[in-house]
């Protein structure tokens, strides 16, 4: 019988002591932590302490540039991929201002989010989980309330094979009674088995999920 111990193994997400720039303003700071699936992780802390910009870190987007540390999703490492690459492999990134695509309806915009591959969730199944957005599927999507509009982002993100959802500020400027429901759509989507890390001010609502 050995007496090396079995290696523990990977944690399904992998930050490992991630360093990102915006040009020289040195932003995110040696940020490591580990996810299993279905975890939710709530990132809490004051406005400008890095939060947002370790989401986009993570999602690969341009900028902040990753200058140091690695990130890894089931087994594969995403800090030398391009957001395009790291979209490609489950990672999606609903940012606070939404970015619904205006000029188009509900559907449009659901339609042209699986014309990416990999493609996830039918419509079908996106309405079964949001019926409000299927109420609404031939309505203008700029013209949603902002809680409509904070579910069709999330929806958009399932329409493509999602392994790793990334929310920042999802509350932000909904009423309670929205908020809420939100929570259940979370709570929804780590019963699936998609991870989940969320930048909220609102640390007792972020809280009740992770």
């Amino acid at each position: 019988m050995s007496a090396v111990a079995a290696a523990r193994p990977a944690a399904y997400f992998r930050c490992c002591d991630i360093h990102a720039y915006y040009h020289e303003s040195y932003i995110v700071q040696g940020v490591s932590f580990e996810l299993e699936e279905r975890q939710v992780l709530a990132l809490l802390g004051r406005n400008g302490a890095g939060k947002t910009s370790t989401l986009r870190t993570i999602a690969r987007a341009a900028q902040p540039e990753l200058r140091r540390g690695e990130i890894w999703l089931d087994g594969e490492p995403l800090h030398d991929k391009r957001a395009d690459q790291a979209a490609r492999r489950g990672v999606s990134l609903v940012p606070e201002d939404r970015r619904i695509i205006p000029g188009l309806t509900v559907e449009e915009n659901l339609i042209l989010a699986q014309a990416a591959p990999p493609k996830g969730w039918e419509l079908a199944r996106i309405y079964e989980h949001f019926p409000r957005l299927a109420e609404r599927r031939r309505q203008e999507a700029t013209t949603l309330s902002g809680g409509e509009q904070q579910m069709l982002a999330v929806a958009r993100a399932l329409a493509r094979d999602l392994k790793l959802l990334l929310l920042d500020e999802p509350y932000e400027g909904l009423a309670p009674t929205i908020v809420r429901e939100i929570e259940k759509i979370v709570r929804e989507i780590k019963e699936l088995g998609i991870t989940t890390i969320i930048v909220e001010q609102n640390a007792i609502a972020a809280l009740q999920l992770a």
